[in-house]
């Protein structure tokens, strides 16, 4: 979750990512305009779940993200909702890669698979933004909460995605899944300050039930910016996106001022002021003056349900590790990390009242 020197650029292709590069390149002269070779093709460091090339061509680059191989569960790595989602926001205020081509057909190159334009800009894997002079530091948050809000205010029906997901019951819904996840994975163990949240969610959701097109996984390290500008050019890793509580992803995203920086991407400690970081409040007013509301009763249940459903998140992780099935250093560091993702929650319950902020 938290962007590393090990995840920038580019490396030849891992061994378990390999392809039929050849059938690539004839897919790519019959369905992508413009499309002239040679190609070649390396794979991005960055730990997605789908994986991710970089494609060469002597006149353009291209992006194209797969399914990776093997047997799946039922739902996930589904690039071709992603691909969906991307065509629909072509013609939007929302800043996504160009999508040039979608194969549903597994004999090419053995999974579904699109491709994308490659966005040329940098990606902020800090959220001090500690590359950006101080004086344009706010303009880079006024650019993400923008583009937020700008998502938020589509209606899904207008641009094709009114069954995208599930309307009605989104936190009952999730609250649901994300409670009998961490109940069911016995090795993980049980935590009390997660049991806490598991006891307390239901019985306070917000009557609120709005519905909007949701990124899932919005921070700064999701997006490409400007090479030099304050300025969002596209939203990256829409794996997650669906039908939701625009608030519920609002929130996700602000989790950034509460969030410790070995966590994930977070302000927790930092002196916003001096670095010219507007404050978690302004954060706040800003997207409601950009999506047209008063305030936002009930915020402290929002931000309270998201460190719930990344504590539950990090508890999977937990039970994996112990079970030999992530061995990996992040994932040792997230299962690590459950606790205290449980802790902030935990408080985040304990001052949750019914306010505005």
């Amino acid at each position: 979750m938290t962007g590393h020197a090990a995840d920038v650029g580019t490396t030849p292709v891992r061994d378990a990512h390999r392809f039929d590069e050849r059938a690539l390149a004839t897919w790519m002269t019959a369905h992508v305009d413009g499309y002239a070779g040679p190609l070649t093709i390396e794979q991005f460091r960055g730990g997605q779940s789908n994986p991710t090339y970089r494609l060469r061509t002597p006149g353009r680059d291209y992006v194209l993200r797969r399914k990776p191989p093997g047997v799946l569960l039922k739902g996930a790595h589904d690039v071709l909702r992603e691909a969906r989602i991307l065509a629909a926001l072509a013609d939007t205020d929302v800043p996504v890669a160009p999508l040039y081509g979608v194969c549903d057909d597994d004999t090419v190159i053995g999974t579904a698979f699109y491709v994308m334009a490659m966005v040329d800009g940098r990606v902020i894997w800090d959220a001090t933004f500690p590359d950006v002079s101080d004086a344009d530091r706010a303009l880079y948050f006024d650019a993400m909460n923008t583009t937020i809000a700008a998502l938020h205010r589509i209606e899904p029906d207008a641009v094709g995605l009114s069954d995208f997901g599930r309307r009605g019951n989104y936190f009952a819904r999730q609250i649901a899944r994300w409670s009998a996840q961490y109940r069911d994975d016995a090795e993980a163990g049980r935590d009390p300050d997660m049991d806490a949240l598991v006891a307390w969610l239901p019985d306070n959701i917000p009557d609120d039930d709005e519905s909007r097109i949701v990124h899932g996984d919005f921070r700064c390290d999701n997006m490409i910016f400007h090479p030099t500008e304050p300025r969002v050019l596209a939203v990256l890793d829409w794996e997650l996106s669906t039908l939701g509580h625009p608030l519920s992803d609002f929130a996700y995203h602000a989790l950034m001022y509460r969030m410790p920086p070995d966590i994930v991407a977070g302000l927790a400690g930092v002196d916003l002021a001096r670095l010219r970081i507007p404050s978690e409040q302004d954060y706040v007013a800003a997207y409601c003056a950009k999506t047209g509301r008063s305030g936002i009763p009930d915020y402290s249940f929002y931000i309270t349900f998201n460190l719930f459903r990344l504590a539950a998140i990090f508890h999977g992780i937990k039970g994996r590790v112990i079970r030999g099935t992530a061995s990996s250093l992040h994932a040792r560091e997230r299962a690590a990390n459950f606790p205290r993702l449980a802790r902030l929650g935990h408080a985040a319950m304990q001052e949750s009242q019914p306010r505005t902020m």
